[in-house]
C-alpha cells in the first residue's frame, strides 16, 4: 500500500487511503467508487451541499444529521454513510472533495490506470471522447481514466494534462502566445 499511498498527501490523502483500504477489504472499491463519483457530482450541482460540508458555523450533529439524510436519499451504503459521518464528527467535511479525488487516484494506480484531465470549450460527445482516450491510451501505454470539465474561456481546443505533461491546444493560448509575439514587433 506504500507505493500506492505516495500518490496522495495530507489530511484529505489520509481519509482517502483510510477508506480505500476499507473498501479493499471488503471488496467494494467498484461500488464505493461509483458512490463517491455520485456524491461528487451532487456537490458540483448544488451550492446547498457546498456550504453545508464547507461551513464552520453549523454544528458536527447538524452536518452529519444533513449528509445522512442526503446518502440515505442518494441510497449510499453503509461504508460510504458512515465514512461520511467520521468525516462529520472530526469536522473534516470541507475535505470530501479532495478526498473523493484522492480515492480515484488510489483506484486508478491500483488499476494500473493513468489519469487525465481535459478540459475543452465545450463537453466533448461520446466519439471525441472514445477516440481521446484511444490517442491517450496509445501515448500513455496503459488504460486511461478520462476527467473532462467544460471552460468556455478556452474558446476552442483542448488542454489535456496526463501525469506531470501538458498539451494546451487552446484557441485561448493561441491568441495570448499571438498578443505577445506582437508586443515585441512593436
Amino acid at each position: 500500500m506504500a507505493a500506492e499511498t505516495s500518490i496522495v498527501s495530507g489530511i484529505a490523502g489520509r481519509y482517502a487511503a483510510a477508506l480505500f483500504d476499507l473498501a479493499r477489504e471488503r471488496d467494494a472499491l467498484d461500488s464505493v467508487a461509483d458512490e463517491l463519483n455520485q456524491l461528487a457530482g451532487l456537490l458540483q450541482e448544488s451550492a446547498d451541499l457546498r456550504r453545508l460540508v464547507s461551513s464552520p458555523i453549523l454544528q458536527r450533529e447538524a452536518q452529519a444529521a444533513a449528509m445522512d439524510a442526503v446518502l440515505s436519499k442518494a441510497g449510499a451504503s453503509d461504508i460510504v454513510s458512515n465514512f461520511v459521518g467520521v468525516l462529520a464528527k472530526n469536522r473534516r467535511l470541507n475535505l470530501l472533495a479532495d478526498i473523493i479525488r484522492d480515492f480515484s487516484r488510489l483506484l486508478s494506480r491500483h488499476r494500473g490506470e493513468v489519469e487525465a484531465e481535459v478540459v475543452s470549450a465545450k463537453a466533448l460527445t461520446k466519439g471525441q471522447m472514445t477516440s481521446l482516450v484511444s490517442a491517450l491510451k496509445d501515448v500513455a501505454g496503459r488504460d486511461v481514466l478520462l476527467r473532462t470539465r467544460v471552460d468556455d474561456s478556452l474558446i476552442g481546443g483542448l488542454v489535456v494534462k496526463v501525469g506531470s505533461r501538458m498539451i494546451d491546444t487552446s484557441i485561448r493560448t493561441k491568441l495570448q502566445n499571438l498578443q505577445l509575439v506582437m508586443k515585441g514587433v512593436g
